[in-house]
This record gives structure tokens, sequence and C-alpha cells, in this order.
């Protein structure tokens, strides 16, 4: 099969932007859809919600897309009712992949979350088992941003199992993903140890997300790389920065942060407490941005 025609929801969001522009650069025809539409990067430029089955479908097939990027959903539980949220996350990947197998579109990527193995926005520390994770760690979210990105997650792996389903279908786990200036003002210029992180109020946060994020550029890629990539079924794929956010080396990040877990491997220097060896190993895929590029 060949790509040619790639629609991209939420094109206008943290990272659609970039996700747009880099698919364009790369020979693909860009179609933005989102609730508010207005993208001046994309070649095409659509109002439609990802949750309503009929002009998501209607769209598709009008642009004749042969994958999609799932990134239009809420990207946080701080300024929705809880059940929006879920609704958010769980609906609207099920719509994607439903209009996606009635039109026969092979590839589909969704913007998952580290959220979903119960980071990021849980009220409690994450239960971290061994580091660096990878994608067996279990998953114990229990907030409805984090319920709802493991169930969309539970959801693409069903609709792998049917026999009209997208052939290659991946889940991209996301952390944080600053801009350049962004990053400069987070990490660069404040206090990163975790005496730091604690005095600022954000250690909680930066624990439960592993100390984790990724450039933009480097998420981009990761996305192009799962739309042209030749694996069958659903699967899952963390996606982080090679180093962490902290200027703490990660051994000792490991010792003390995570005391009751299981360190495998050496954690030398400032490497990720989050492993992206699948991604190499299916995608080809390494990160290569880090925030001390800029500092």
């Amino acid at each position: 099969m060949t790509l040619e025609s790639v629609v991209v929801t939420g094109g206008t969001g943290n990272i659609g932007p970039t996700v747009i522009d880099h698919l364009r650069d790369h020979g693909y025809t860009v179609t933005n859809l989102s609730r508010s539409g207005g993208s001046d990067r994309a070649d095409h430029d659509y109002r439609v919600s990802a949750l309503n089955s009929g002009d998501l479908t209607a769209t598709l097939a009008a642009v004749d897309a042969d994958a999609v990027v799932h990134l239009g959903a809420i990207s946080t539980p701080t300024h929705d009712p809880g059940h929006r949220v879920f609704e958010s996350n769980v609906q609207s990947a099920y719509v994607v992949l439903e209009s996606a197998a009635a039109l026969d579109i092979e590839k589909v990527a969704l913007a998952s979350s580290m959220s979903a193995i119960g980071g990021s926005f849980e009220p409690d520390p994450a239960r971290i088992d061994y580091l660096p994770v990878d994608e067996a760690h279990r998953a114990t979210p229990s907030n409805p941003y984090g319920l709802g990105k493991y169930v969309a997650e539970e959801t693409a792996a069903g609709f792998a199992r049917r026999d009209d389903a997208p052939t290659t279908i991946a889940s991209l786990r996301f952390p944080w993903m600053p801009s350049k200036e962004d990053a400069r003002q987070t990490f660069a210029e404040r206090d990163r140890t975790p005496a730091g992180l604690r005095e600022s109020g954000v250690f909680h946060t930066v624990r439960n997300t592993l100390f984790a994020y990724l450039g933009r550029d480097d998420a981009a890629r990761l996305v192009r790389r799962a739309l042209e990539a030749d694996f069958e079924g659903h699967e899952v794929f963390w996606a982080a920065a090679a180093d962490t956010s902290t200027t703490t080396e990660s051994a000792k990040i490991a010792r003390e942060v995570y005391p009751d877990a299981e360190v495998r491997g050496d954690l030398s220097g400032h490497e990720s407490l989050v492993s992206t060896a699948k991604a190499a190993r299916l995608l080809g895929w390494n990160p290569e941005w880090s925030w001390r590029d800029e500092s």
C-alpha cells in the first residue's frame, strides 16, 4: 500500500502543527480535522469532531485518506468534568477506528499517554515496579484521564482482532512535549534537583511522569514511523527523550525517588527512566533532541 493522504485529528493542538509540518515535508498530503478548524499548515482543513462518527467517516472518505493520526482529545483532566475527559479519550478513539475500518484505511496512530499506566494526574504516587519502565509494566490508572487512555489502548487492541480492522494500529504513549523555549524556561533555567522540584511544588507530577519529556520534532518522527511501519495488529510504544528532565543522575533518582523499584540495567548518567527499545526495534525510531542542547 502506498501512503499519500494522511488525516490528522487535533492538528491545531500541542504537537499537531509539528506533526502536520513533518508529514508534509516527507511528501504526504495532510488534512486537519478539529472542532475549531483553523490550521494554516495542512493542505486541507475541516471542522469535524472525532466524536461524530458520521461527519468523521464522510470527511475521511472525501479526502480519500490512507492513514489517520488521532491527536484530537482533551489533553488534561483539570478543566473539564471527569466523565467528559473519559468520553473524549475513549469514544473518539473508538470512532476513529470504526471509521477507518469502514473505509478500509489500513494505518492508524493514536496519541496515548504515560498516564495509561497510572502516572501523570494520579493523586497518589505512581506504582513503579521496575526501571526503566517498558510496555510490559502493569497499568494501575484511577483518574479519568489515565483510565480513558488505558481503555482507548484496550479498544485499539480489540479492534485489531476484527477481520475488518486497520492493518497497523499504534498507540503512542507520549509524555509532556515542550517547545524548545518551554524546555529552556522549565528545565535549563530552574533548579531541577529533587530538592528544587519539591520547593517549586512540581515534584509529585514530575515523579509520576518518571522525569520524562519528549521533543516535538522527535514526536512527529515517531508518528510518521508508526504510519510507515509494517507490523500487523495493535502495538503500544513508549515515547520519551533519551535523558531525564532532572540534573540529578538517574541511578540516584532511582534509589531516592523509587526505592521499591527493581533497577534493570546500569541507568548511567541521565539515562531516561522510560525504555524506548521497542520503538527502536519495530519502528526504527530513536529520540534525538535533549533539553540540554538548549542550555
